[in-house]
Parts: structure tokens; sequence; C-alpha cells
């Protein structure tokens, strides 16, 4: 008796499942038919996530330096050195001071790559949105600057690649600056 009652129960939490699969998969194949408005990425939407990126680029170049500077003293410290014997023509405590700073430096060039990696793998799940909206924004950039070879070494282009930019009133007054350049350099005064 207990057997046909377990059989039954089996059978009917199967065809439950099966009701629950077919009800599921159809609600999924309608909501994957709609165009969803979370798939687009609006201007100031972008700006905010690219503004972002830049301070999470900024804040770990910190850190990163202060651990390139860290390891070059552990290194260039534990290192036996006879004063007497120049290295490359320099006393080796500036020689290994020097290195120690450019540990800082390479430190100081790997935070913002370690920063961006970190903010992409936070946006991960729209990050393919964030990738064509910056396609989309560096075209609109290179088709609106100025051309560079109205530039002079003591009157370079204002934010030629737009790095400044996190709003939507900040590009249209790096449209205003463009067009302000632009003008003094074609146009001949007056």
């Amino acid at each position: 008796m207990s057997a046909k009652l377990l059989e039954r129960n089996l059978l009917h939490r199967a065809s439950g499942l099966r009701l629950a699969f077919k009800t599921g998969s159809a609600r999924a194949t309608r909501f994957n038919s709609t165009t969803s408005p979370t798939n687009q990425l609006n201007w100031q939407e972008f700006l905010k996530l690219r503004g972002s990126r830049r301070k999470w680029q900024a804040v770990t170049t910190i850190p990163a330096s202060v651990l390139g500077f860290l390891g070059g003293v552990a290194y260039f410290g534990n290192l036996e050195t006879d004063p007497t014997k120049l290295i490359m023509g320099v006393d080796p405590f500036m020689f290994y001071g020097f290195c120690t700073v450019g540990c800082v430096g390479a430190g100081a060039l790997i935070g913002p790559t370690i920063g961006s990696a970190i903010w992409r793998f936070s946006n991960r799940n729209s990050i393919a949105l964030i990738d064509a909206r910056e396609r989309e924004f560096l075209q609109h950039i290179a088709k609106k600057r100025v051309d560079p070879t109205l530039q002079s070494p003591t009157n370079p282009i204002p934010d030629y690649y737009g790095e400044k930019i996190g709003s939507l009133h900040q590009y249209r007054q790096w449209l205003r600056d463009q067009g302000k350049y632009r003008r003094k350099h074609v146009l001949p005064e007056n």
C-alpha cells in the first residue's frame, strides 16, 4: 500500500514539475521576446559610470605606489653593499634610492590598471553595454575635437581625449571649448 502511495506522490510531483517547467519556459519566452529598458544605457548613466571608473583608477594608484615603495625598500634595503664600489658610476646608496623611487613609479603605473580591473569586475553585468557606449562616445569625441595640427607647445588643445567629461553639462562645455579653440586658430584675428 505504501509503495502505491509513494508512486502516486512521485507521479504527482513529476507532473507538477512538468507543468511548472512549461509555464516557466513560456514566461521566459514571453519576457525574452520583449525589449527591456534596462538593456539600454543612457548617456547620463554612462558618464556617471565613467566617472566612477576614473575614481577607482585614482584611488588604487595610492596603495599601489605605497606597495611599490615598500617592495623597493624591502628589496634594496636588504642588499649587501660595499660603499667603496660604485654602481654605474654612482654611490650604491644613491643608486638603490633611485631604484626605490623607480618602484614607486612602477606602482603608480600599475595602480590605474588594477583600479580599472576592479571597476570592471564590480560592473561585470553591464560591461558589454558600457563598452558599446564607450566606443560610441570616443567616436563622438574624435569627430568633434579640434584638428591636432592647430595646436602648439605653448597652446595645446584643451582636453583632447575628453578625459575630464563626467556629465552632459561637462560634455557641452567641452564642445564649447573646442569651438572656441577652433575659432581662435582658424579664423584670422581682427
